[in-house]
């Protein structure tokens, strides 16, 4: 059994209400980010949340791994052979995750004054959360277009529930690092992100062998393991803004007052 990729591609009106609700979602967070005056912190979890948070991280993993064990063999029993499908994308993201890593850490330890095991755990959460920002939007577009066992009903929930739970929960890690903030870089780099995707429904969101979807591809993953990376931006020192010369001599006006005021009172 062989398809020309993972999925079929939307077509007539569905391309286009697909593209619509991207384009708003792009809207929207253009909008937050114009919203957006400092970075936003997060609140760090206590210890045995923070525990809790990689164990089901962990139990995640394990359960998508089963998940795709059983999703494999009942599509073999099935349709026998499978053939597997060109992936060109595999070495951009293995990259992307590389230099995110790299460039995260150096951040931290650098930049934003953590020590060596900070800046480790920052990079890992980072480097781990940055393909799923763009994989759960993917998958939420991809999951009913791909070529799933029968019942389609039972096995596309089954191999892509463990995979939400395993993107919910990379997010939820970002929370353990000290030094990450939502910054109005962040969401100007979302925005990139999911206006990709909605150029890339206008034209069916295909599978990228063709130039067009691998090249709406490749910049949609760039675009998301950079947002992960602004993450990790230190933050901008507020500038003091000098007084005018008016200013300047209202103030020299009231401290010279400072000392008469002062010595009518003594004379009182």
């Amino acid at each position: 059994m062989s398809h020309s990729g993972n999925w079929s591609p939307y077509a007539g009106s569905s391309s286009i209400i697909l593209a619509v609700v991207l384009f708003i979602v792009t809207g929207i967070l253009i909008f937050l980010a114009m919203r957006v005056a400092r970075p936003i912190s997060v609140k760090r979890p206590g210890k045995v949340i923070g525990i809790a948070i990689v164990v089901i991280w962990i139990l995640s993993v394990a359960t998508f791994l089963v998940a795709i064990i059983v999703y494999v063999l009942a599509l073999q029993k099935q349709v026998g052979h499978i053939t597997s499908v060109v992936d060109p994308i595999t070495p951009i993201t293995d990259t992307s995750a590389l230099v995110s890593f790299v460039v995260i850490g150096v951040l931290a330890y650098f930049a934003n004054r953590c020590g060596f095991w900070a800046a480790l755990g920052a990079a890992i959460v980072g480097t781990i959360a940055a393909p799923m920002i763009f994989e759960l939007p993917f998958d939420l577009i991809v999951m009913w277009h791909t070529y799933p066992p029968a019942p389609a009903a039972l096995f596309t929930p089954l191999f892509f529930f463990p995979l939400f739970l395993v993107e919910l929960a990379s997010f939820a890690m970002l929370m353990l690092s000290p030094v990450m903030k939502l910054s109005r870089s962040s969401l100007f780099l979302l925005a990139g992100m999911f206006l990709i995707f909605a150029i890339w429904a206008l034209f069916g969101f295909a599978y990228p062998l063709a130039p067009l979807p691998f090249a709406m591809n490749v910049i949609g993953k760039i675009l998301a393991f950079a947002t992960a990376v602004s993450l990790f931006l230190p933050a901008e020192k507020s500038v003091r803004v000098a007084p005018t010369r008016q200013e300047s001599d209202q103030m020299d006006g009231i401290q010279s007052q400072q000392p008469e005021s002062s010595a009518s009172h003594r004379a009182v």
